[in-house]
Order: C-alpha cells, then structure tokens, then sequence
C-alpha cells in the first residue's frame, strides 16, 4: 500500500466552505476510484488554513497513473482547486512501521 500526502492551503476564511467541499469530493469521486483504499484529512490547529489529506492506494499508480490519467482526477479538481491559496504538495510514502487502531 502507499500512502499519498497532499499539502493543501487555503485562503483565510474558507474553512466552512472547503470543508464540505473536499468532504465531498473524497465521498463523491476519490472513492471510487481505482486502487483506493482509505483516507484522512486533517486541518492545523495552529495554521487552520492548512489541511493534510492523505489516501492510501493499492499501489504508487493507482493514483499516479489510474487516477490523475483518468477523467475522475478532473471532477476531484472541479471541486477542490477553486479553494486552493497555492498548488497543493504532493508525495508518496512507503511503511516502515505502523501500530494497530487510529484515534478518532
């Protein structure tokens, strides 16, 4: 499995609005794409502007090549990008070692 980590900013202000946003577009597009497994997203407390979602993909093309190749990579964006202050980062990331259960 491989877990993907985008870095997305948002503009001051929008925090209501993109998170229904990208709640929807996790739930409406992202799931049902190829080779998804699951996935978090998170916001700062100290930078409420800043969110980490992270998807975890059956494998490192799953997303590089399935997904962003696919016609669903532009309906996920539809949603998203008009909220983005900067490009999103994105990498991926292998396991090295994990614990069982994730708090809530």
């Amino acid at each position: 499995m491989i877990l993907e980590i985008a870095d997305i900013r948002i503009p001051p202000g929008k925090n209501d609005a993109f998170d229904a946003a990208i709640k929807h577009g996790v739930e409406s597009v992202i799931m049902r794409a190829e080779g998804y497994c699951l996935h978090r997203v998170v916001k700062g407390i100290e930078s409420p502007e800043r969110y980490m979602l992270m998807i975890w993909w059956q494998t490192l093309e799953d997303h590089t090549v399935k997904f962003r190749g696919g016609p669903l990579f532009a309906e996920w964006r539809a949603i998203v990008q008009p909220f983005f202050a900067v490009p999103p980062s994105v990498e991926h990331y292998s396991l090295v070692t994990a614990s069982f259960g994730v708090p809530s």
